[in-house]
C-alpha cells in the first residue's frame, strides 16, 4: 500500500489517534478531523490556578495490553495509587488491600472488620480465576450482572455493599452493580497484574503522546474542524466538513457514540449513557490524609461515591502549598446539583471520616459534569455491539462501543479498524 491511498479519520480521541498512527505506519495518506480545539475526545485535562483537572476522574490501568502496546509508559511519568482502598464511614476508616501487592497493608487488611475472612479468601481465589483468562475468553463467556456474579461466588452482602459497590461505582459509574460481570472480571484482572496510575501532566498526556506518534508516522491532524457528513461513493467515500469536501478511499468514524450513529446509520451503536460529576477541590495546606495514596470509598452513601487524594498520588496535580482531591458523584441527578452543594457534601464526608482533621477551608477548584461518560453495559451488551465493518461501503467504526467501554477498548478498536482497512484495500 502506498501514499496514494487516502483515509479520513473522523475524531481524534484515543481510538481515532491509534487508527491514524497504524494506517500512516502502513503507508496510507491519513487525515484526521477533530471538532474540538484539541485532541483527546473524552480524555482531556484543564489547568486551573496551578491545579491539574482531568475531564472527570480518570486513571490509566497499566496492565491493559493496548496501553502497553500503544504508549511509552516511562515517558508519561506515571504516579501510581497504592493497591486497594480505604473503606470510609462516619467515625471509622479501614484499609482493604491486596496483601500480595501491598505487603505494608497486610495487617490492616487482615483485621479489617468490614469484610469477612471468607470474603478475603474468596477474593484471592477470584484473582487466580480471572488471572488465567485473557480478554477474549472473559468477554466471550456467559454473562450476568456484577451483583449476581458476586452472589454466585458466595461473597457476603457486607463485602458487596461496603467495598465493591462504591469501588466499582467509580469504575462503571454504576453503584447498583447492574453492569456486566465481564467488565468486573477484566478490570479485576488488570488491577491484579498492573497499577492504577496518573500521568504527571494529567490524563491528556495519553492522547497527546498518541497524537505525536501519529504525526511522526505521517498523519495530518486537523483540530477545530467538524465533519458534517460521511457517505459511500463508488469504490470510495465522500467526507464533508464545515469548510470542505474530500474524497477518500476509506473513512474511519471514530467519533463519540451518538455522532458515530448519526454519521453511519449503524443502529447497534449504544447511546444509553452513564453520567458522572466530579468536584475538584483543595485544602489551603499541603498536609495529606493519613491514607494518602488510596482511593476512599464512601460505605455510607453515594454523596460522594468516592474521594481521591489526587496530589498525594501525583504531586503535580496541585501547587506546592495545596492538597487536591477529586470527589465523584454518580448519575444524572448530580449533573444539576450546585457546586456549593457538592462541596458541602464532600466536606461533610471528609469531616466524618477524619474527625481529627479540620476541613472548613476546603474550596472548590472546578466541577466537571459529564452527561455521557460511558455507554451503559448491562449483561449481554457486548454480544450485540457493532463490528468495525458494519457501516455501508468503505466506512469503518473505531470506538470503545465496538468492544467495551474503557481505554483498553478504545485503543484496541482503533488498531482493529486500521488492520481491517489495510486488509481490505491491500
Amino acid at each position: 500500500m502506498d501514499d496514494s491511498t487516502s483515509v479520513v479519520v473522523v475524531g481524534a480521541g484515543l481510538s481515532g489517534l491509534v487508527a491514524a498512527r497504524h494506517l500512516a505506519d502502513a503507508g496510507v495518506n491519513v487525515t484526521v478531523f477533530e471538532r474540538r480545539e484539541a485532541v483527546g475526545g473524552r480524555v482531556r485535562t484543564h489547568r486551573v490556578d496551578g491545579f491539574t483537572v482531568d475531564r472527570g476522574f480518570q486513571v490509566l490501568f497499566t496492565a491493559y495490553p493496548a496501553v502497553r502496546r500503544e504508549l511509552d509508559l516511562d515517558a508519561l511519568d506515571l504516579h501510581a495509587f497504592s493497591p486497594g482502598a480505604v473503606i470510609a464511614r462516619p467515625g471509622e476508616r479501614s484499609v482493604l488491600s491486596d496483601p500480595l501487592r501491598d505487603p505494608l497493608s497486610l495487617t490492616d487488611s487482615i483485621f479489617n472488620r468490614e469484610v469477612t475472612t471468607t470474603d478475603k479468601l474468596r477474593t484471592l481465589a477470584l484473582r487466580q480465576h480471572v488471572g488465567s483468562r485473557d480478554e477474549a475468553e472473559i468477554f466471550g463467556s456467559s454473562d450476568a450482572s456484577i451483583h449476581d456474579y458476586l452472589r454466585d461466588w458466595g461473597f457476603s452482602d457486607r463485602y458487596v455493599e461496603n467495598f465493591v459497590a462504591p469501588f466499582y461505582g467509580g469504575i462503571t459509574l454504576d453503584r447498583s452493580l447492574s453492569t456486566s460481570k465481564r467488565v468486573f472480571e477484566y478490570t479485576f484482572k488488570a488491577m491484579s497484574e498492573g497499577k492504577i496510575a496518573l500521568p504527571a501532566d494529567g490524563m491528556a498526556a495519553v492522547p497527546a503522546q498518541l497524537a505525536e506518534r501519529a504525526r511522526d508516522t505521517g498523519a495530518t491532524i486537523n483540530v477545530d474542524e467538524a465533519v458534517a457528513a460521511v457517505a459511500p461513493d463508488g469504490d470510495g467515500a465522500v467526507v464533508e466538513t464545515e469548510s470542505r469536501t474530500l474524497d477518500a478511499d476509506a473513512v474511519v468514524v471514530a467519533a463519540d457514540p451518538r455522532t458515530a450513529r448519526r454519521l453511519t446509520g449503524v443502529a447497534s451503536i449504544p447511546t444509553t449513557a452513564r453520567s458522572s460529576t466530579t468536584l475538584y477541590c483543595a485544602l489551603p495546606d499541603d498536609a495529606p490524609l493519613d491514607d494518602e495514596r488510596k482511593i476512599h470509598l464512601n460505605a455510607a452513601d453515594d454523596r460522594p461515591n468516592i474521594v481521591v487524594p489526587l496530589s498525594s498520588v501525583a504531586p503535580s496535580y496541585a501547587p506546592d502549598d495545596r492538597t487536591s482531591f477529586a470527589a465523584t458523584f454518580l448519575g444524572g441527578d448530580a449533573l444539576d446539583v450546585d457546586e456549593a452543594d457538592l462541596l458541602e457534601s464532600t466536606r461533610d464526608a471528609l469531616a466524618s471520616w477524619y474527625p481529627e482533621r479540620l476541613f472548613g477551608g476546603l474550596e472548590a477548584v472546578r466541577t466537571e459534569r459529564i452527561e455521557f461518560a460511558q455507554f451503559a453495559q448491562p449483561p449481554g451488551i457486548h454480544d450485540d455491539l457493532p463490528d468495525t465493518r458494519d457501516p455501508n461501503g468503505p466506512v469503518y467504526l473505531a470506538g470503545d462501543y465496538t468492544t467495551w467501554s474503557s481505554i483498553q477498548g478504545a485503543m484496541r478498536s482503533g488498531r482493529e479498524a486500521a488492520d481491517a482497512i489495510v486488509a481490505d484495500l491491500d
